[in-house]
C-alpha cells in the first residue's frame, strides 16, 4: 500500500464523500473485480457511518454488490479524468478487459478482500445494508462504512487540503456529456459575534 495512504477515523468517513464528488464504486465476487464511476453518491449517516449510491440495473458493478454484500467507494482526482470517464462508459458486461483499456489500477488493505482504486484520494469500504425495495425501484443502494482510508496529501486530520494540494489532486464533479469539473477554491464564512 502507498505510504501515503492512511486510515481515517470512522466517525470523519463521511467527509470524504460531503462535498459531493463522482466516485468510483468498485466491487468483488467470485474472482470478478469491476469498477464504474457514479455521480449520485451521498453520506447519510454519521455513526455508525453510511453512505448511498445509485447504481443502475445494467451495470456489472451491482450484481457484484448485490452477489458479495461489499463495495468500495473512491473519490477520484482530476488527475484520473480518463479513467473515471472509461469506467464510466464501459460496461463489463461486453469488454472483459474493460479495467485494462480503462488503466484501472487495483489494490489491497490488508484485512479487505475488496478491489481498491490505485491513485484515488479517499476510499471508503463499505458492507451493503440490503433494502431490496429501494434497489428495486429507485437503485438506490445503501452501505455501512467499515473502513475508510485517505492520500494524506490531500486530505489530512479529518480534513480536505484542496487549496494546499496539486490541482491535479481535485475531486471531479460530473455534469453530463464527458463534461465535468474540478472542486474550486474554498470560501469560508467569519463568524460574527452576537450581541
Amino acid at each position: 500500500m502507498d505510504n501515503h495512504i492512511f486510515p481515517v477515523e470512522l466517525k470523519k468517513a463521511c467527509r470524504l464523500i460531503n462535498h459531493g464528488p463522482t466516485v468510483l464504486v468498485s466491487a468483488r465476487h467470485d474472482g470478478v473485480d469491476n469498477v464504474m464511476a457514479a455521480a449520485w453518491a451521498c453520506a447519510l449517516d454519521f455513526s455508525p457511518p453510511k453512505l448511498t449510491v445509485v447504481l443502475d440495473k445494467t451495470a456489472k458493478t451491482r450484481v457484484l454488490i448485490e452477489k458479495s454484500g461489499y463495495f468500495v467507494i473512491q473519490v477520484p482526482t482530476a488527475a484520473q479524468l480518463r479513467l473515471t470517464h472509461e469506467a464510466g462508459t464501459r460496461s463489463l458486461f461486453n469488454e472483459p478487459n474493460k479495467l485494462e483499456r480503462s488503466d484501472v489500477k487495483l489494490f489491497r488493505i490488508d484485512g479487505y478482500d475488496l478491489p481498491f482504486v490505485a491513485g484515488c484520494s479517499a476510499w471508503l469500504a463499505c458492507k451493503l445494508i440490503p433494502e431490496r425495495h429501494n434497489q428495486e425501484i429507485y437503485d438506490l443502494f445503501i452501505g455501512e462504512v467499515v473502513g475508510a482510508w485517505s492520500d494524506t496529501r490531500v486530505f489530512k486530520n479529518g480534513h480536505w487540503n484542496f487549496e494546499n494540494a496539486d490541482p491535479a489532486w481535485r475531486s471531479l464533479h460530473y455534469i453530463a456529456g464527458g463534461h465535468f469539473y474540478a472542486i474550486g477554491d474554498p470560501l469560508t464564512v467569519q463568524d460574527e459575534k452576537l450581541d
